[in-house]
């Protein structure tokens, strides 16, 4: 059985695969597309149910594994989506990384994402000079929640959906986490 905080090179490359495609798809389009995220969460599935243990045989561990992984994926940005922070697709593309790397291992990919997403996105910000807009919107979007109140009703630049806000392609940040994350496993870095 595969402990939670490991991912054998197949796991790896299916992930590596996954995030490369959607990180080109939504830099040069803007959209995740549905067929690649339904195309990770099946190969995911399967791959943690029939080989993930080096041998073709059923395993409801490995089923059970990947299904928590989608789930925890999925319930980790669907709320964000709700607050049109993220896109449909960053939550299936999330949901179809947990698929192939199971619930802790999808937990990390989550932690990494946000550090380093936030990171790079610190940069972009500063390197357009909107430092002190991106912190104004930080507080409005803060003193929004505060006050339960959902952000992008208040000012349209704070929905993902919308062409006023600077917007970041998430599914770029989702693979910069899952490369972090395969080089932290690679070398067998504990959390």
């Amino acid at each position: 059985m595969i402990s939670d905080l490991e991912l054998p090179i197949a796991g790896r490359i299916l992930l590596g695969s996954l995030v490369a495609v959607a990180a080109a798809y939504d830099i040069r389009y803007r959209r995740i597309p549905n067929w690649l995220v339904l195309a990770g969460i099946i190969a995911g599935l399967l791959w943690n149910t029939l080989f993930a243990q080096g041998v073709a045989s059923f395993d409801a561990a490995g089923l059970g594994r990947s299904a928590a992984g989608f789930g925890l994926g999925f319930l980790l940005y669907f709320p964000l989506y709700l607050l049109r922070a993220r896109g449909a697709g960053d939550v299936k593309l999330l949901a179809a990384a947990g698929a192939i790397v199971g619930p802790t291992n999808c937990f990390w990919l989550f932690l990494l994402t946000a550090i380093l997403g936030g990171a790079i996105a610190l940069v972009f910000v500063a390197l357009k000079g909107r430092m002190r807009k991106t912190l104004f919107n930080a507080q409005w979007i803060l003193s929004d929640l505060m006050r339960f109140k959902a952000p992008h009703k208040s000012s349209e630049e704070l929905d993902v959906n919308s062409s006023k806000g600077m917007r970041l392609p998430h599914g770029a940040m989702i693979a910069v986490g899952s490369l972090a994350l395969i080089v932290m496993l690679q070398w067998h870095l504990k959390f």
